[in-house]
């Protein structure tokens, strides 16, 4: 289909006011306004105190990190929106079922934000394979490692792997697994048997996937379902010394368990989120050793939130010429997004 269209399209940002400069650079703002008027020079934060006679025109919202609630009351002020264009990954907490019972175009860039995720569960897999994260007892030094490789603790050749859920990181963790010799476990009770991820991993049950691994990830929404599906009798099946990843959402693991698990039993946790947000500083996870602690640092950060914008860039032009959006939000999508 060829671009005919030559008028531009109302547009502004919704979302935290330092964003759109962090999101897109100089040549991503010009593919912007080549397809948009953006007509506001500050992003959005509260309907009810925009501008009415620029809401009443606005066509397109750029929605990100911040953004205020959009609900039945907020598109009776925007009558002509037709897309929303999340530069994030979930839209579970700004936008209502409304929008989609309008025929609004939704999209997210939860695809690419999937990248820096996998990365991080990635070199964590190979430094916790490798024995340095967290580290070592000390009375195990590298001659010791070597002296029996057969029974070493150490090393990630043939190593297990388990992979909890089969979601856009859990398959691109996956993908990139494969490229080096581990021997992958999948839990995810949905995937259909024709899956072709199922290729790269072998699928079984939450138990096996516990019993058989040496490091296990967790990327699964958080949804009723999955709450505490990680517990005193999963973490139970763990070999002593073997790790536990968390970059999905705290709760899907009893943190008490897991606790108990790394005292009791030697059961390493590299863990990205935690309940709450951040720990108290007096908090055990801050000081037991087997415990790695990051900022919920695995999701786009610093430059990465370039791939963001450029994924927001993309959805948009493909708008504007009349295609199909490359990664779509379909209303009845919502039930299993985290």
């Amino acid at each position: 289909m060829s671009d005919t269209s030559t008028a531009m399209t109302a547009a502004a940002f919704a979302m935290d006011a330092h964003l759109p400069m962090a999101l897109f650079d100089a040549e991503s703002q010009g593919r912007l306004r080549a397809r948009l008027d953006m007509c506001s020079s500050h992003p959005i934060n509260d309907f009810a105190s925009a501008d009415p006679a620029m809401l009443a025109e606005l066509e397109v919202l750029i929605t990100g990190w911040g953004a205020p609630r959009i609900g039945a009351l907020e598109l009776e002020l925007m009558p002509k929106l037709r897309a929303i264009f999340h530069a994030a990954g979930t839209v579970k907490g700004h936008l209502l079922p409304e929008v989609w019972d309008r025929g609004i175009r939704v999209t997210t860039s939860a695809a690419v934000n999937a990248w820096p995720v996998a990365e991080y569960t990635i070199g964590m897999i190979l430094l916790a394979g490798k024995g340095v994260l967290p580290h070592l007892p000390h009375e195990e030094t590298a001659e010791s490692l070597t002296a029996h490789p057969g029974n070493a603790p150490v090393g990630n050749y043939r190593r297990t792997v388990g992979i909890i859920g089969a979601s856009t990181v859990g398959r691109l963790v996956i993908r990139l697994l494969s490229e080096f010799d581990f021997d992958v476990l999948l839990y995810d009770p949905i995937i259909s048997k024709d899956d072709p991820i199922l290729a790269l991993a072998h699928q079984v049950g939450l138990d096996e996937l516990f019993a058989r691994s040496s490091i296990v990830s967790a990327h699964v929404p958080l949804l009723p379902s999955t709450i505490g599906m990680v517990g005193e009798r999963e973490l139970a099946l763990l070999a002593p010394g073997s790790t536990f990843i968390n970059t999905a959402r705290a709760p899907i693991v009893d943190q008490r368990a897991l606790i108990a698990a790394v005292r009791n039993r030697g059961i390493r946790a590299i863990l990205d989120v935690t309940d709450p947000e951040p720990l108290p500083e007096s908090h055990v996870l801050r000081t037991l050793p087997g415990v790695m602690l990051t900022p919920h640092v695995a999701g786009a950060l610093g430059n990465e939130v370039r791939r963001l914008g450029e994924s927001v860039v993309r959805e948009v032009e493909l708008f504007s010429r009349g295609f199909e959006a490359a990664y779509p939000v379909n209303k009845q999508d919502l039930a299993a997004m985290a």
